[in-house]
């Protein structure tokens, strides 16, 4: 892949690319160009009702931005169902820096000081690209979810792009668009402006979702 800069980077996901690592002990990138992108549309968010019942409780303190690395590293972790990550020294590096550039950002729940759970992403325009989750207890990774989605809908973005469908994204209703259908999205979607709101109370985030 030769040097990959913060900028070729923005540059490569401004078309649709996105860089991964066969295995975190890999020092090389490679780019990802699939076919069927996955993309959980805004409008379309389902909230299914043991969750919201469990954002309504309260459980975690939830912030943007607080400790972007501390993210990454839950989401490299190695746990017991996920014995492999993708996330390697590089990715650590080129996300930091887009982190430091307004570029990246992280959700995060905390209990007790705790970091329990979280997400991360890069922002451009009014598209996120969602990169990885992790959580540390019960919920904590689908409340970090459910407070993106409803920041990106106060924000004003168009697009969520969750780059491959699993079984547990599809139960958020988030579904496959083929290549071209994407490039139109994403095009459409990085050519206006959106920030990502810091501040919003579970009870916002449950408002902001109900429409």
């Amino acid at each position: 892949m030769g040097v990959l800069t913060p900028e070729i980077l923005l540059r490569a996901y401004a078309v649709g690319l996105f860089p991964m690592a066969e295995t975190a002990d890999d020092p090389e990138l490679f780019w990802v160009d699939p076919d069927w992108r996955g993309v959980l549309p805004l409008d379309g968010f389902h909230l299914p009702r043991r969750l919201a019942r469990r954002v309504r409780q309260n459980p975690f303190t939830v912030t943007v931005d607080q400790d972007f690395a501390a993210v990454v590293d839950g989401c490299a972790e190695r746990t017991g169902s996920r014995r492999e990550t993708w996330i390697n020294g590089q990715i650590r590096e080129l996300y930091a820096a887009l982190h430091a550039m307004g570029r990246a950002h992280s959700v995060e729940c905390w209990r007790g000081g705790r970091l329990v759970g979280g997400l991360y992403g890069v922002h451009i325009g009014a598209a996120f690209f969602g990169e990885s989750m992790f959580m540390r207890e019960t919920d904590a990774s689908k409340v970090a979810l459910v407070h993106l989605v409803a920041r990106l809908i106060k924000g004003g973005f168009r697009l969520l792009d969750t780059q491959f469908v699993t079984d547990h994204l599809a139960g958020f209703g988030t579904v496959e668009v083929p290549k071209a259908q994407y490039r139109r999205l994403l095009a459409r979607a990085i050519a206006v402006e959106a920030e990502l709101p810091a501040e919003m109370s579970d009870a916002d985030a449950l408002a902001v979702l109900a429409g």
